[in-house]
């Protein structure tokens, strides 16, 4: 018996995954092949596609992880200054959209349309929007209004981050603070100059 068929449904599932975000993040999306994944993680084509039956599948499995690692990478913590934690989890957003440009272009152009991908980017933004509205400071503006503020906020993050991706049209640590730049702006008639 070999290791290979010792693994876990669940453990051959993150291998699969594991090599699949590598091969995302190295090429373009319609340059990565199930049979290159499959060959990669020493699978049957068979077996890939018993876990992922198609590739986009396999790329919003990718995705989704990956989401779920930037939320727990960036936590709120109510009793810090909120500025300083919104740079570190930009950091550690532009850090990962750097690392993985394939995918997310693929993520925000390629399959841009797509429903699946789409819940993906949407999910991880109410999250992001909901730990920022629940700042301290601003527990005086209405939460609809402020909710609708932060989720415009991640879709101007998001759109310059693929501009830049695409165009490295300015430095990464000017890129960081021209969305913290747009959040205090965009925050500012809301309360106040200094969040």
């Amino acid at each position: 018996m070999t290791t290979r068929s010792r693994l876990t449904p669940a453990a051959r599932r993150h291998q699969l995954l594991t090599v699949a975000a590598q091969l995302f993040a190295a090429r373009p999306y319609d340059d990565v092949l199930m049979e290159d994944v499959a060959q990669r993680a020493a699978v049957s084509r068979a077996l890939l596609y018993r876990h992922f039956p198609s590739k986009r599948d396999l790329f919003a499995a990718v995705y989704r992880q990956a989401a779920d690692r930037l939320l727990d990478a960036t936590p709120i913590d109510r009793s810090l200054p909120l500025i300083p934690q919104v740079r570190a989890g930009l950091d550690a957003h532009i850090d990962y959209f750097a690392d993985n440009r394939h995918t997310v272009l693929a993520a925000n152009r390629t399959l841009a349309g797509d429903p699946v991908i789409q819940a993906v980017v949407l999910g991880e933004m109410t999250v992001l929007s909901e730990r920022l509205a629940g700042a301290a400071a601003f527990a005086a503006v209405p939460a609809e209004l402020m909710s609708a503020v932060l989720m415009s906020w991640l879709a101007f993050v998001r759109a310059l981050c693929v501009e830049w991706l695409t165009r490295r049209m300015c430095s990464r640590e000017e890129l960081r603070e021209t969305c913290l730049g747009a959040l205090t702006g965009a925050l500012a008639p809301l309360v106040g100059p200094s969040p």
